[in-house]
């Protein structure tokens, strides 16, 4: 890549200030909702997933970039809170899906709103901010 100059840093600094405001603001919401951070991305990997069987704890894990043993153990809390269902495969019962509950789901919803509306806000920003960083080189 050709020499960077100062202008490149400005946008680096203020994009990853951006990504760290949002997710610092996403962490708020989802403790005002009554959940931790980590229960909220759990909750939406799971809403999220393609498939309609639920995904599997190793999917999870890939969703949020935590080991396996790590996504058991959120996964275990999260049962304990009413959040999550653990389910056999309906293909296959040696695998374990995850699916929410009528309370994840409610939590779910109530965030997903909200954070659709920053995203919104924040749109014509991170569109100025992303313009050129991926750029072919």
């Amino acid at each position: 890549m050709p020499g960077l100059d100062q202008r490149d840093y400005e946008r680096l600094l203020a994009f990853r200030t951006g990504l760290r405001r949002f997710l610092y603001w996403s962490g708020q919401q989802a403790e005002a909702a009554g959940i931790t951070p980590a229960q909220h991305q759990l909750l939406l990997a799971v809403r999220g997933h393609p498939d309609r069987r639920g995904p599997t704890i190793g999917d999870i894990a890939g969703y949020l970039l935590v080991r396996h043993h790590s996504a058991v153990e959120l996964i275990d809390r999260a049962v304990t809170a009413g959040l999550v269902a653990r389910q056999a495969d309906s293909e296959d019962g040696r695998t374990v899906r995850i699916a929410l509950t009528a309370r994840g789901r409610e939590r779910l919803e109530t965030l997903a709103a909200s954070h659709l509306e920053e995203l919104a806000r924040l749109t014509n920003r991170m569109h100025t901010l992303w313009a050129g960083l991926d750029a072919e080189t």
